[in-house]
């Protein structure tokens, strides 16, 4: 059976952020297209369906990690902020994204709150791997056509190389050949000055003799 781990990250995320969509848990606040993800960014996110991708990711982290706690994500999510001459500092993502983010998840049935060991946090419930392992197969199963529709080309980039080689080849032997019938025709004339050269010596030759 297909799982997440058998296709592309990013391509599991961006299919998972548009089947969020259509969940009515997972909704952006009014605040998000305002807010930046943490201290580390100068600018809110360029894109405007950036909370559907966020909670996406996380799925998958919980998915791969879980259990796994905000404070961890806030590391996961966090990075260097530019500070001018001065030196670099990485700052932890915004937290209550991610909290946010993670209830909205735990609302849907996509997560939920467990403790294994020292370790506690949320992993992911037989609903969300479910959804995730779905959303992989969809991806697996496109993969085929895409392959098929890029061989189809290929082999037309084949065949029309081809095709240009062979006008090509044929272009080189016209030429060649038109310049094998010119040198024939050339032949007789040379040979007729040649002619006409030996005869003006052999009347000059004479007319000294005389």
């Amino acid at each position: 059976m297909t799982t997440m781990y058998d296709v592309e990250a990013q391509e599991l995320i961006e299919k998972t952020a548009e089947e969020l969509k259509k969940v009515p848990e997972i909704k952006p606040p009014v605040w998000a297209p305002f807010v930046k993800t943490g201290m580390s960014k100068e600018r809110p996110p360029a894109n405007n369906d950036w909370w559907y991708m966020r909670a996406a990711s996380i799925l998958r982290k919980v998915y791969r990690l879980g259990p796994i706690g905000i404070s961890k994500l806030r590391d996961a999510y966090g990075g260097k902020k530019n500070r001018g001459v001065k030196k670099e500092h990485f700052y932890k993502g915004s937290g209550n994204i991610l909290r946010k983010s993670m209830q909205q998840l735990e609302k849907a049935g996509f997560v939920k709150f467990a403790e294994k060991g020292v370790h506690k946090g949320r992993i992911v419930t037989p609903k969300g791997r479910s959804f995730l392992d779905k959303i992989a197969t969809q991806i697996q199963g496109q993969k085929p056509k895409q392959e098929k529709a890029l061989e189809k080309v290929e082999v037309k980039k084949e065949v029309a190389e081809i095709k240009q080689e062979k006008h090509e080849q044929k272009a080189v032997e016209k030429v060649e050949a038109n310049k094998e019938i010119a040198e024939i025709k050339e032949e007789p004339k040379k040979e007729l000055k040649e002619i006409k050269q030996e005869q003006k010596i052999e009347k000059k030759a004479e007319d000294k003799k005389q």
